[in-house]
């Protein structure tokens, strides 16, 4: 399925002008792609009078900048190239000082895939994933404006989004963060979020730079890509931030081809500049950059987040010779020009919008219910009506404390989140009955007074500053058992030593930083560490000690016993049994650093699934997941509803969903495997995690749903699958070529009682013509389309020659596939009931 790479062809990698600038959006998926720095008419910004993104560019602009750069000392230049301390931090990333005795503000950068991630409240957007999940890159901008317009609001300049890294593998930790396995769907949505961001304002920076589909030795992997692979996959998301204009880039952690992201010509100089044109700024992730006069040469400009490299080192190298003061000129001139494209140089700066709460709200809000992914819905389970409605038992732990997102760099501190259960109940109106049980506890209970021998309250134990606070005492069992133990904390995380081992070690580097935004902290705002672990009957020492630090602190030592599991589990069944219909909120807590280990739900949920479903079978299992998710227990369930991490407002889109009140429109922008032995990368190691520090992208282009199409894998769902409260009949396909693509035509009819909406999926397959590999079906265009029952919609995709083409690496160049091509229209990347062929003229 690969193609060979050679260091030769990889060194080569895009020195093609072909394809430059190419639109990547299929038939109106998304608008034509604007120069960078361009405005459209009646954006939000531009209603408000503020200055435009492109009112610094020009000749003028330009002038400006040299000059600049004469005045300014190499002390200076290089102080502009990476992070510094914040003398007035305001829980961003990174900040940059400027050079206030020549007007060069500071430049400050947020976090913010799914919101504004500073110290102080911004609206928490549903996960990429979830917005992907609509198919629609219209609500993509309007969700870029959102994090566009509170950045600014909030004080800040950059922000570090959209990621535009494929979905490679399902265990990958920051799935949630980004899109899609597809290409060209990730294409179609970053490009318009991009767009979104920048209408307010605010500098995006696409990330990561490139190939960082693991969070697995993220620092040191070594991928191993082709030149036909790269180009045809991952590439795409990047290729169409540029062609939006994005102000900035961000380099990845791994090597590609053996050489680090960050200090990769072929990928920074060739590609990025040489061959797309990009004119903004590249920016190492955090700690990413790992040479001096490397990393310079080959074209990163900032490195953050302070100046191990572009510091003195770099400093030193000018006047050593070994790079040359013009390096160091141009890469501050592409920093200053950007500014001044956004209006950050001009004497008088861009006045900041308030932050409007309310507005971001209601987005949040529309991208939870447009994502929505009705996965299974057997009887008539969903959605919510007559008696069904009025007598509802609620389970899990995730129904009464609001998850709005993963843990890492993209939490957010909302204004606020209402629990499931609360919405649940509001929607289910006064006359109704909904009883929530726990089913599994996550934040344990308190030790019982009488457990520890010297007693003690270990619940709420305060820790004042400057004092240290020890117990040291036992507990005994009378027979084997597992227990989990978990300890929160308002400050240093207390020592908590079991038997001599201590239980909760400070670990070192990402994996220590980005907790999961779910398990990471308790409801009341403590953060918590947990363990579990097999007990033996017996007597056990615990030993516990605390620091008050500067500031004092709160702490307590909590368990789960079997027996709490157990009566957890009996509670629900009995809630489940009493009530008319069942939703349980099932959970996985992903976070940046770390890779899941399983595909299958954490903790006992399994077997509180398969328990409740027994007790009732009109159970709707809703997931706030963070990617692919295994579900043995799918076929005793009525429905299951994948929300992902919803945001703030995903209680009240989930109530919106589950009583009918929208048609879960939503489709799956990943393959769900049945097995998950059997997925693109599952059963070779050499493919993920990497063997001896080395990976090899092997699949080629066979990426996501094309890896199951090439091997007639059956997945548990394919892409692009979700269900309607509706039904949906396909009709009429007429394809014939038009302008070196081809123009695709079909009829969809809402065939049922309901209003519904759609996502008419079209594909594309290969050419017999073209010797290179190419996928079985390519997604070639898609429309989201809402109808009322009865009505029909003549359906119109364009397929550009983009789409038609593949990258030869002979060549170095797209190449448009001729002959006979086949066109497949439907519901999914299964579910195509209408197919035609078409024959291409070559050219």
């Amino acid at each position: 399925m690969s193609e060979d790479v050679s260091r030769r062809s990889a060194m080569r990698l895009i020195a093609s002008a072909g394809g430059v600038g190419a639109v990547l959006a299929a038939g109106g998926c998304a608008p034509a792609v604007p120069p960078p720095g361009a405005r459209p008419a009646g954006s939000a910004t531009a209603a408000a009078g503020a200055p435009a993104a492109g009112s610094g560019t020009g000749t003028g602009g330009a002038a400006r900048i040299d000059a600049l750069l004469e005045r300014l000392t190499l002390e200076e230049k290089t102080a502009l190239l990476h992070g510094a301390p914040d003398p007035a931090p305001r829980g961003q990333a990174g900040y940059v000082p400027g050079v206030p005795r020549l007007g060069i503000p500071a430049l400050r950068l947020a976090d913010g895939p799914a919101g504004v991630r500073v110290s102080r409240p911004a609206t928490a957007l549903p996960a990429p994933v979830l917005l992907a999940s609509a198919f629609d890159p219209a609500l993509a901008r309007e969700y870029g404006r959102v994090i566009g317009r509170e950045g600014r609001a909030l004080g800040q300049d950059v922000v570090l989004a959209p990621m535009a890294n494929l979905i490679r593998t399902p265990y990958a930790g920051r799935n949630f963060e980004t899109f899609s396995e597809d290409p060209r769907l990730t294409a179609d949505l970053v490009g318009e979020l991009v767009r979104g961001i920048q209408d307010e304002g605010l500098i995006a920076t696409v990330k990561h730079f490139a190939l960082n589909n693991q969070e697995q030795g993220r620092d040191t992997v070594d991928v191993s890509v082709g030149e036909q692979t790269l180009r045809e996959t991952e590439l795409r998301g990047f290729e169409a931030a540029v062609a939006a204009g994005a102000g900035a880039v961000m380099g990845s952690y791994n090597k590609v081809n053996g050489v680090h992201a960050c200090e990769n010509r072929p990928l920074l100089d060739e590609l990025l500049r040489g061959s797309w044109g990009f004119d903004g700024w590249v920016v190492s992730d955090w700690g990413a950059a790992h040479s001096t006069v490397a990393a310079v040469r080959a074209g990163l400009d900032m490195e953050m987040p302070g100046g191990t490299h572009f510091g003195g080192p770099l400093r030193e190298a000018v006047r050593g010779g070994s790079v040359t003061e013009a390096a160091v000129d141009q890469a501050v001139h592409r920093i200053l020009s950007t500014m001044d494209r956004f209006g950050l140089l001009a004497a008088r700066q861009p006045a900041r919008p308030p932050r409007d709460a309310a507005a971001g709200a209601r987005v949040a809000r529309k991208v939870a219910t447009a994502g929505a992914v009705l996965l299974r819905n057997e009887h008539g389970t969903l959605p919510l009506t007559g008696a069904a409605a009025r007598s509802i038992a609620v389970i899990g732990p995730t129904a009464q404390v609001p998850f709005t997102g993963g843990g890492g760099s993209s939490h957010v501190v909302p204004d606020g989140a209402a629990a499931p259960l609360t919405a649940i109940r509001r929607r289910a109106g006064k006359g109704t009955a909904v009883r929530h049980a726990l089913g599994e506890d996550l934040y344990g209970r308190p030790l019982p007074a009488n457990l520890l021998t010297p007693a003690a309250d270990l619940e709420d134990r305060e820790v004042a500053p400057g004092r240290t606070w020890t117990y040291e005492g036992e507990f005994r069992l009378a027979a084997d058992d597992e227990w989990t133990l978990l300890v929160h904390c308002t400050g240093k995380r207390p020592a908590v030593r079991l038997d001599g081992e201590e239980l909760f070690p400070v670990r070192e580097g990402a994996a220590e930083h980005h907790e999961g935004g779910l398990l990471g902290s308790a409801p009341d705002g403590m953060a918590v560490r947990r363990r579990t672990l097999a007990l033996g009957a017996g007597t056990h020492r615990l030993a516990v000690t605390a620091d008050g630090g500067d500031k004092g602190q709160r702490l307590r030592l909590r368990h789960i016993t079997g027996a709490i599991r157990a009566a957890d589990l009996a509670e629900a069944v009995r809630t489940a049994k009493a009530a008319r219909s069942v939703v349980l909120f099932a959970y996985e807590d992903s976070t940046e650093g770390r890779d899941r280990t399983s595909l299958a739900l954490p903790g006992g949920q399994e077997r509180l699934i398969e328990a409740v479903a027994a007790a009732n079978p009109r159970t709707t299992v809703v997931l706030n997941t963070s990617s692919a998710t295994t579900m043995p227990w799918l076929s005793r369930t009525g429905a299951v509803l994948q929300m992902y991490y919803p945001g703030q407002e995903g209680a009240g889109a989930t109530a919106d969903v589950l009583f009918g009140d929208v048609d879960p429109g939503g489709r799956l922008t990943q393959t769900f495997p049945a097995d998950e032995r059997r997925t693109p990368v599952g059963a070779d190691r050499s493919r993920y995690p990497g063997v001896g520090g080395r990976q090899e992208y092997s699949e080629g282009v066979h990426v996501g749903h094309r890896w199951y199409d090439a091997e007639r894998e059956t997945p548990l769902f394919p892409f692009g699958h979700g269900l309607s409260y509706t039904t949906w009949q396909y009709e009429k396909l007429t394809v014939r070529p038009q302008r070196g693509g081809l123009r695709v035509e079909f009829t969809v009819r809402n065939t049922g009682r309901r209003k519904g909406t759609e996502v008419a999926q079209v594909y594309v397959g290969p050419s017999a013509e073209l010797r290179l590999d190419q996928p079985v079906r390519a997604l070639a265009g898609y429309r989201r389309i809402t109808l009322a029952p009865g009505a029909a919609q003549r359906v119109t995709v364009d397929i550009d020659t983009r789409t038609l083409s593949s990258w030869d690496p002979e060549k170095h160049a797209w190449v448009r596939g001729p002959g006979r091509r086949e066109v497949f229209a439907g519901r999914s990347s299964r579910e195509l009931p209408l197919r035609s062929k078409v024959v291409l003229e070559s050219r």
